[in-house]
């Protein structure tokens, strides 16, 4: 299958287009290339460096894959540690990214970066991360300090083309660059970068309003079907709040009946120019399309440890570096003064550890998608905005994006109503309308909260209560966190900040941005009466994205979940496993993280074998789905075939009748909608409208796309589809950004890596995801894969994309990436006695004598 012309549009893109030219190439090949220079940023992990900052000395032990476990005496010492050690591996990831969060991307890349920096301008995030600051407790704000003081001690000691390979691909297009000190500002405003990825149904609440404009309202409903509680259960079954308070085995009464305000053709356009535009910005902050997670905890009563098993596999965005980078921070003595001992996955750029466990403790996340994002319509004149029957004057800044290249700066007017910047202001043909329609986004990671406290509170808490305290302090990304600990307990939890909206408002729609009846409540849910569980009678809790709680619940969380079939599979897995009474270990865990079962496939491939081909070449691809197990591995041809079908049935039944912003992209919610369509062969969809004088029913459809995907694959693989294989189709590229996008060939052989064959697909929990119109290349997958052994946290197995080096051709940048492939998975040690036998290098930070330590 071809890819769309948005894929092709798309390609052609370059965020470095300004580095192009045979002089260019030349330079690259000759400067680039050589050893000394690709060598000079590799970090020195051995022997003893010299460092002011440090209160007292700190060890930092690699094991033969690179990943460091810190040893120090303070809380402050260990968090220096940790950000000297991720600048030494990944200091051009960590200030690009705040360059992004920051709007200042067009510093380093020119014009190619305007669009993301008015976007990110217009809504914020560095500001709002600096309001942040001051709510923070006092030991946070010390350890993002001592965390900045870090990551400043290893940048002042190294020249800048030793600090990264970028610097030097970018210096020869003409940028002259000195990085600036790191501060905690950085630091915390990753997380929205985080928060945005997982954002929740932002994008949905456009293309339902496009879908509609293409095709009505009532065909559009079709296409966004209820969750199948029936089928998939929930997180959470049953449940309600008792005095606000929420009680698993509770029930209570809710209901909603939502309106979606007329539009007009101005309002649709200024919402495709959103759509558009977001959906334009890097991958690297993801694209909060597609991206879920898989997390379980099993019981002691089911283990054969007798204590849990707690896995994760967060599923997001893919690159080269990959998001995590694995560490371990160890105080040596554990204790009020320092206390962490604490291992897991972290972000460069950012204190602690994200996810991973302690040494009582492990968790897991998965996002729990709440509704958290509004976009509003509003009627604008001028610097006005419409409120109710008036007119209100909206808070105006300017904005000055430095351009590289450039001698004066851009300037950026961004207009903020009442409910939030107007995101239509990115684009200066809608902004410089008269009275007109704009959208506003309302989205609760634009308030100032706490998520930063919540990191290290999790890292220390040591029982479900303090877990459940510290969770409290996590508001954006609202997130499924799944708890298991060394007594026994295994547990899960919803928190985050969800607004409550009015009756009428349930946020699948935009909403008239001038009346007050679509504000959301002062307050949002209430903590207490969010959604959590202990030890279920059935011995293990499964969190894939699909719903947390049943249609009774009496908050509204979203009507936009993930409609339940990974979870489901998780759930059926473990539940057979139970029922035989088979006691589970970590490599069942490992096996389950790999589970390639396709749970649309058995309901769909009758419908296929049933259609009658016309020849025996067009046959011979349907023959494969016979016997096929309905499990994608990558050496499957039954499943190469499968997935080709599939996305040629879903391009010849919608792209006829829908504009291209709003094509299925053949995830889990097409699932639900062709499992309708399938049972009406006549129905209207199956009508190919380009067709004069014909109309198709569901069979000709079916059959026409079993022949174009017999074609498809003669064409990209072979004859004999014997030898077709599903990896070749769906292959897995790490992209580095911004430099692997750069339209020069040698630049991006340089930093890119890619052609890894796999296994797995959308909606599947080995979840590969690609996107239907653009062809069958992954977009999205598991950015690491990890089991807790609760028995013994030496006995854990995790493994990541990558590798933890930033650095390209170090020995750890993607050394983890065929492991992950294979399905394979790294010892994880923890104790100090493990640590020690794993350890290949020692390095020790020597704290220089009268020198002032971090405090």
């Amino acid at each position: 299958m071809s890819a769309s012309p948005r894929a092709s549009r798309r390609s052609g893109l370059r965020w470095v287009a300004y580095v192009a030219g045979l002089l260019v190439v030349v330079l690259v090949a000759l400067t680039i290339t050589s050893v000394v220079v690709v060598r000079r940023p590799f970090p020195q992990t051995s022997g003893e460096i010299d460092v002011p900052g440090l209160a007292a000395d700190v060890e930092v032990l690699r094991d033969d894959h690179g990943i460091a476990q810190v040893y120090a005496d303070t809380a402050e010492d260990l968090f220096f540690a940790q950000g000297f050690v991720h600048a030494q591996d990944r200091f051009f990831e960590m200030d690009f990214r705040r360059h992004v969060t920051s709007g200042r991307v067009a510093e380093l890349v020119g014009d190619a970066g305007l669009d993301t920096d008015r976007y990110l301008r217009t809504m914020g995030w560095r500001r709002i991360a600096e309001q942040e600051l001051a709510l923070l407790s006092a030991d946070t704000r010390s350890y993002l300090e001592a965390y900045a003081a870090g990551v400043n001690a290893y940048v002042e000691d190294t020249g800048t083309g030793a600090l990264g390979l970028e610097y030097v691909a970018l210096g020869l297009s003409g940028l002259d660059y000195t990085p600036e000190p790191w501060t905690p500002a950085d630091s915390v405003a990753w997380l929205k970068a985080m928060a945005w990825d997982l954002r929740g149904n932002m994008t949905d609440e456009i293309k339902r309003v496009l879908t509609a404009r293409d095709v009505g309202e009532a065909r559009a409903a079709e296409l966004w079907p209820d969750y199948p509680v029936d089928r998939h259960r929930p997180i959470v079954e049953g449940g309600g709040v008792i005095d606000g308070v929420f009680e698993a085995r509770a029930t209570g009464p809710g209901t909603r009946k939502p309106a979606r305000p007329p539009l007009g053709a101005e309002a649709e356009q200024a919402l495709a120019g959103v759509l558009r535009g977001v959906e334009g910005l890097p991958a690297m902050i993801g694209k909060g399309r597609g991206v879920g997670s898989n997390s379980w905890v099993v019981s002691g009563e089911h283990t054969e440890s007798g204590l849990p098993l707690l896995a994760n596999d967060p599923h997001l965005g893919i690159s080269v570096p990959g998001i995590w980078h694995q560490m371990g921070l160890h105080c040596r003595t554990v204790g009020p003064d320092c206390p962490f001992d604490v291992s897991g996955f972290t972000f460069s750029g950012l204190p602690g550890v994200v996810i991973g466990h302690n040494d009582q403790v492990a968790w897991g996340f998965t996002n729990l998608g709440p509704d958290v994002v509004d976009l509003a319509l509003e009627k604008v004149s001028g610097d006005r905005v419409r409120v109710g029957d008036g007119w209100q004057r909206m808070e105006v800044r300017t904005e000055e994006i430095h351009v590289l290249g450039r001698d004066e700066p851009e300037e950026l007017v961004v207009r903020t109503t009442r409910n939030g910047p107007l995101l239509s202001d990115v684009s200066q043909e809608l902004r410089d309308v008269g009275e007109s329609s704009a959208v506003s986004i309302k989205w609760t990671a634009l308030q100032p909260g706490r998520t930063a406290d919540a990191i290290f509170a999790l890292n220390q808490a040591r029982s479900w209560d303090e877990f459940r305290a510290a969770a409290a302090l996590f508001e954006v990304p609202s997130q499924n966190l799944v708890y298991a600990d060394r007594e026994g307990t295994i547990g899960y939890q919803a928190p985050g900040r969800i607004p409550q909206r009015r009756a009428g408002n349930d946020g699948r729609t935009p909403t008239e941005g001038w009346l007050a009846a679509n504000d959301w409540l002062p307050r949002p849910i209430p903590y207490d009466a969010l959604p959590n569980l202990t030890d279920p009678d059935d011995g293990f809790i499964a969190t894939a994205n699909q719903a947390v709680v049943g249609p009774d619940y009496p908050y509204f969380l979203t009507s936009d979940w993930s409609y339940g079939y990974r979870s489901q599979r998780i759930v059926e897995v473990l539940s057979e496993a139970i029922a035989d009474g088979r006691k589970l270990g970590t490599d069942d865990m490992s096996a389950l993280h790999l589970d390639s079962h396709n749970g649309f496939a058995p309901y769909f491939v009758p419908y296929l074998l049933d259609v009658l081909m016309p020849s025996g070449y067009q046959a011979a691809g349907q023959e494969l789905l016979a016997g096929w197990d309905f499990d994608q591995p990558a050496d499957s041809a039954a499943a190469a075939y499968y997935n080709a079908v599939w996305a040629h049935t879903l391009r010849l039944t919608f792209h006829d009748e829908l504009s291209e912003d709003v094509w299925p992209d053949g995830g889990d919610r097409w699932f639900e909608v062709m499992r309708t369509l399938l049972e009406e062969p006549d129905s209207v969809w199956w009508d190919d409208v380009t067709t004069d004088g014909v109309i198709e029913d569901r069979d000709a459809i079916l059959r026409r796309a079993m022949q174009d995907a017999r074609d498809d694959l003669v064409r990209h693989q072979a004859r004999d589809p014997e030898n077709w294989t599903w990896g070749h189709h769906h292959r897995m590229d790490l992209v580095h950004t911004p430099l692997g996008e750069s339209g020069i060939g040698i630049v991006e052989w340089l930093f890119n890596r890619g052609g890894y064959e796999v296994g797995g697909g959308d909606s599947i929990v080995n979840a590969t995801g690609w996107t239907a119109p653009e062809g069958y290349d992954v977009d999205w997958a598991p950015s690491m894969r990890m089991v807790v052994d609760l028995a013994d946290l030496d006995a854990s197995r995790w493994i990541n994309l990558t590798g933890v080096s930033g650095h390209p051709f170090h020995p750890h940048y993607v050394d983890q990436t065929d492991l992950w492939v294979e399905g394979k998975t790294l010892p994880w040690p923890f104790t100090r006695d493990a640590v020690d036998d794993a350890t290949e290098d020692r390095l020790v930070l020597r704290a220089q004598p009268g020198a002032q330590g971090s405090d």
